[in-house]
């Protein structure tokens, strides 16, 4: 017993440093910055040529959400403030809270006057708080300080008149400002929104977060799921776990497990978020992960109300289903019940199934459908005619119904073999 409880402990205890791994951004993105091709090396180079050198310059950070863009960013700034804690002020602002430009620039003036202890005026009006911006500017940058502006949700401030983006741009075009402003933003267009008196006084440069490469993400699993072998933990027992680790990670299913996952969710982001689950449901008896663990969090992360759904339906409810899905292949974008009986009447000639019914139970199949919301009507119109009548569309993918398929115990094999004609 006592052997077990001291297991168990050590499980417990590398369970919750790879939960603090994976909730430290600082941690996670470390290793993907090594490189001097990484994002985390071009911004630092662009953010400490504008501090060294004293002169302006803007940037945008592009990429779907969760792909790193404000780590990797935080990462850069928490550095470059060691590295010059004098010589960097940082305002920040987001485009949910500050897209009207008269809060925006009231925003600036506050974190500005907190920043250096100046008395700041909520009655102030924007042109004041623009005057008072450039005085600011033009004071730093003689004084040698670069004022870095984070504007997150880049894309909600390159809405209206964008008078406060003309304003910041066209006061860093001053020979005494020392600024940099960053925006980011998940729309990889978000520069065509700008207009062009805004857009002639950007500088174009961009950064793209992108999906890990396949070496980058092994790697970065590596990372993050080994034990320390310096740490509190015993040396034999982190030997073991970071084995055990190495041996789930070259494993070919293991591979496909990470592949099948990335392939709807391709973010650092989600990958992280994948990983704390697979710790979570580690075994503390065992005290080691296993591939079991891995399994277990992508069921529950492709668990979707739809296939769900599948699995309740009656088996004609799957034949007309697939019926349905058979007409988009033959790109017949609008049909209706009586299209599904025909497609429905031809696949029972063609291969001779049991599985055929009267009109009026596959009308109740039918009806049975759209409350289960699997199809709807494809518009509104048409409430004065029969149900029947009206045309539908499908609301599941076809990988969708293909996987709802496969997981119906009772499915017959002719309809799998439809799907994949």
């Amino acid at each position: 017993m006592g052997r077990e409880k001291e297991k168990e402990k050590l499980s417990e205890k590398a369970l919750n440093l790879l939960r603090s791994r994976l909730s430290d951004p600082n941690f996670i993105f470390r290793p993907l910055s090594d490189s001097p091709d990484s994002n985390y090396s071009k911004l630092k180079f662009i953010i400490s040529t504008s501090v060294t050198e004293a002169c302006n310059n803007s940037i945008l950070l592009l990429g779907p959400r969760g792909s790193g863009k404000v780590a990797v960013l935080e990462l850069v700034l928490s550095d470059l403030l060691q590295q010059y804690p004098e010589a960097i002020s940082v305002i920040r602002l987001n485009g949910l809270l500050h897209s009207d430009d008269n809060c925006a620039l009231k925003e600036i003036a506050r974190q500005l006057c907190m920043e250096h202890q100046l008395l700041f005026s909520k009655v102030a009006s924007f042109d004041d708080n623009s005057q008072f911006m450039i005085a600011m500017l033009r004071e730093c940058g003689l004084a040698h300080k670069t004022i870095i502006f984070v504007l997150d949700e880049f894309d909600f401030f390159a809405q209206g008149k964008q008078r406060l983006l003309y304003s910041l741009l066209d006061a860093m075009q001053s020979v005494n400002s020392q600024a940099v402003v960053i925006g980011v933003s998940c729309r990889l267009d978000v520069d065509q929104l700008l207009e062009k008196r805004v857009r002639s006084r950007f500088s174009h440069r961009k950064l793209l977060f992108l999906s890990p490469s396949k070496e980058d993400t092994e790697r970065f699993m590596e990372h993050i799921l080994s034990l320390p072998m310096d740490s509190s933990l015993p040396h034999n027992y982190a030997a073991e776990f970071n084995g055990r680790l190495k041996k789930i990670l070259s494993d070919e299913r293991f591979k496909e497990l990470i592949d099948t996952y990335l392939s709807f969710n391709f973010t650092i982001g989600h990958l992280v978020r994948f990983l704390f689950q697979a710790v979570s449901y580690m075994d503390l008896n065992a005290g080691f992960l296993s591939l079991g663990n891995f399994k277990t969090a992508l069921s529950s992360n492709q668990r979707q109300p739809k296939l769900e759904c599948i699995r309740d339906c009656s088996i004609l409810e799957l034949y007309m289903m697939v019926c349905m899905k058979r007409l988009e292949v033959k790109e017949q974008t609008s049909y209706n019940f009586y299209s599904v009986m025909t497609e429905y009447k031809s696949i029972h000639d063609s291969f001779q199934t049991s599985d055929y019914y009267a009109a009026n139970v596959c009308l109740r199949a039918f009806e049975h459908l759209l409350q289960c919301q699997l199809i709807s009507f494809i518009d509104n119109k048409g409430h004065n005619q029969s149900v029947e009548f009206r045309p539908v569309k499908l609301l599941i993918s076809s990988g969708e119904l293909h996987q709802g398929l496969k997981s119906y115990q009772q499915c017959p094999a002719i309809l799998l073999k439809l799907m994949d004609r």
